[in-house]
């Protein structure tokens, strides 16, 4: 059927999910990849776990480039559903694209655990895979890394190996004492710096004052929005305004494939950033740690999410002085017990820089470049919808090309007007497929306002 005709017959039946699964694929052959996409995620809206739509619309996100986003949503895919075999086929194929082989290969290993028939001798190829299931004597009995089962993975007799070093995880997790940014660094963003100021700067720098009101310093800010807007270069920042410890950790660092491990290790994290207070405790893709617990049919994501919310609370340890920032570039998969009062209770959305904003990223990336400022304002007119990465490679690219010509001229000429337009038309707006998606959820998944922001950002009228 083509595409026409698929169209005439969901307008009469729009809920038809086979009939849009068909419409789907029409687009992806005629590669248009981001009408598939947005028809992945509207029947995802009729059926929340439909798993071959979830892996469809995952091979959707890396056909466009979006690779982070397809790792995360595979890792959190193979975290709910640990037995079914294409998921970690394509999440092996994805950490080859991503230059993780040893990992790739172990996610492999594991799928072929699962079924043979999933075999994939191109990827193999790939990842220099060799075939070592016939090494493991009994599936349900632990036998250190070759045991890739689902029932080991999720069984608590199992123990991983060298277990003596527990907490060598801890020496991966990105740490800066004395941090060399500050919000002089990040431009624009008033809205969320003002936010973090009175989070933890004011009541740092006027202890007696925000005490009598019975506030202590510390607390959640929630980052959300189009990926390469500023949200993990403000959280580092933060840390500097305040001459603090910075944490960064990462989902990779978290999760672990022993029961009980990844809440161990997330509680050995809070305490670490706890002793070095004040401190900043910074979360990237937060979402994938605290996902919506609806969507888990495993014990394990409940578990690993009920502590992420108890270390909020300060269950057992108090949390005074520690900022703890998380960002998501999806934050319809948070789970909304996160949003309570005390957790994170301020969500802040990040958009792509206004004009005034990208004047200013502009003039801090040109820093230490023969570079004539005042042909920022031109092209700052010329960037709406670009975010500070984008900039940040339209830079790159006139730096390139002015290279090109002073090593031509034999003499250092400064980046004109000229180039920067030039290279402007070589880089395209990262942010315009965010906003195809966070749309749809702002305008139908808003109950509680939480994307209003999106919505104005947009100039779009509510449902």
């Amino acid at each position: 059927m083509n595409i026409e005709t698929l169209l005439s017959a969901l307008a009469v039946s729009p809920e038809n999910i086979p009939l849009n699964l068909l419409l789907a694929e029409a687009y992806k052959a005629d590669l248009n990849f981001d009408q598939a996409k947005a028809i992945y995620l509207k029947v995802l809206t009729l059926d929340s776990n439909h798993k071959d739509t979830q892996l469809k619309l995952i091979e959707v996100l890396d056909l466009q480039g979006e690779l982070s986003e397809a790792v995360v949503r595979i890792e959190s895919f193979c975290q709910n559903f640990p037995d079914f075999g294409e998921a970690w086929v394509l999440r092996a194929r994805l950490s080859f694209k991503d230059d993780e082989i040893g990992k790739a290969r172990e996610y492999y290993q594991i799928a072929m655990a699962l079924s043979s028939k999933l075999k994939d001798e191109g990827l193999e190829k790939e990842i220099g895979y060799v075939d070592e299931i016939e090494e493991i004597t009994d599936p349900q009995v632990g036998v250190g890394a070759q045991d890739w089962s689902p029932e080991a993975i999720g069984s608590p007799t199992n123990a991983p190996p060298n277990s003596n070093n527990e907490f060598d995880f801890l020496s991966e997790i990105e740490y800066t004492k004395e941090v060399d940014v500050d919000f002089d660094h990040v431009g624009g963003m008033s809205e969320v710096k003002n936010d973090i100021r009175m989070k933890i700067i004011h009541p740092l720098n006027n202890p007696d004052l925000f005490e009598a009101y019975g506030k202590k310093p510390g607390g959640g800010v929630l980052l959300y929005g189009p990926p390469g807007c500023g949200k993990t270069l403000i959280s580092k920042a933060t840390a500097g305004e305040i001459h603090s410890s910075f944490y960064s950790v990462g989902l990779h660092q978290i999760l672990d494939m022993w029961l009980g491990k990844s809440e161990e290790k997330l509680h050995q994290v809070f305490e670490l950033a706890r002793k070095q207070a004040p401190s900043v405790l910074f979360f990237d893709e937060i979402d994938a740690l605290a996902a919506d617990r609806s969507d888990l049919k495993g014990s394990a994501g409940r578990t690993l999410i009920n502590q992420f919310l108890a270390e909020l609370d300060g269950a057992h340890s108090k949390n005074d002085g520690l900022l703890i920032l998380g960002a998501t570039n999806a934050p319809w998969h948070l789970d909304s017990a996160f949003l309570r009062p005390g957790r994170f209770d301020r969500v802040v959305f990040v958009p792509p820089p206004d004009q005034e904003a990208r004047i200013s990223i502009l003039d801090i990336l040109s820093q230490g470049k023969p570079i004539d400022n005042s042909s920022f304002k031109s092209l700052a007119k010329k960037t709406e919808g670009f975010s500070g990465a984008d900039l940040e490679a339209i830079i790159d690219v006139a730096t390139e090309k002015t290279i090109e010509e002073a090593m031509k001229s034999g003499k250092i000429i400064p980046i004109s007007e000229r180039i920067l337009l030039k290279a402007r038309k070589e880089v395209k707006a990262s942010t315009l497929r965010w906003f195809e998606s966070a749309k749809n959820y702002a305008m139908y998944a808003n109950q509680s306002g939480m994307y209003d922001d999106i919505i104005t950002y947009m100039g779009i009228k509510k449902p």
